[in-house]
């Protein structure tokens, strides 16, 4: 009995055969086909009406691999930050999910490595300070004001899951007193950073 090739199986051998030639011809036996690796959307069907607004989306979304290497410069790189910025100043408080809905912006990804001086050049271009960056800094009132207006924000987490008190750690000396007052708020058992170091 004769055995056809489906179209999928003819795609996937016709794709070795050229990958393979770029490789030299051969593959070796441990050297798999890799997919390439990005974000992939959750399928999503609507249960429920749909809001009876419509948006217009009249504008251009923001590339997301821009947004992307913005979030990524954040951590680490202000010139970095600077040049992406002015080529794209709606970058500024653009947030990525990483999946699982780890949301990250640029300000975030500053404060949780303690780069005060990324922080501080979003922060004068109006990036919107929120209270995991305000531990970092070590605003004092600040914190204290968001814990008196929801005392449950002790337990918040930031991008990746950072705790508060992780953030006001990585603050160094200008956040000690931010840092002592939420373990007073909630002692938890504080770990060594092992890039504050580093920076």
């Amino acid at each position: 009995m004769r055995e056809y090739v489906t179209r999928r199986g003819f795609g996937f051998v016709a794709g070795a055969v050229v990958v393979g030639s770029v490789h030299g011809g051969a593959f070796a036996q441990d050297d798999p086909v890799v997919p390439k690796s990005g974000p992939v959307e959750a399928p999503f069907e609507r249960d429920y009406q749909a809001p009876s607004f419509k948006p217009s989306w009249k504008k251009q979304q923001i590339h997301r691999e821009l947004l992307q290497d913005f979030v990524i410069y954040a951590h680490s790189d202000l010139e970095m930050v600077k040049k992406l910025l002015e080529r794209e100043p709606g970058l500024l408080n653009g947030a990525i999910d990483w999946g699982g809905g780890d949301w990250e912006t640029a300000l975030g990804g500053a404060s949780h490595m303690g780069r005060k001086d990324i922080v501080e050049h979003l922060l004068s271009r109006g990036a919107r300070i929120d209270l995991f960056c305000a531990s970092m800094m070590g605003l004092l009132e600040v914190v204290k004001a968001f814990l008196t207006l929801q005392p449950t924000l002790i337990d918040a987490r930031g991008p990746h899951g950072f705790s508060l008190h992780f953030h006001a750690q990585v603050g160094g000396e200008a956040a000690l007193a931010t840092l002592e007052f939420l373990q007073s708020v909630k002692q938890i058992e504080l770990k060594p950073v092992p890039f504050l170091n580093k920076k």
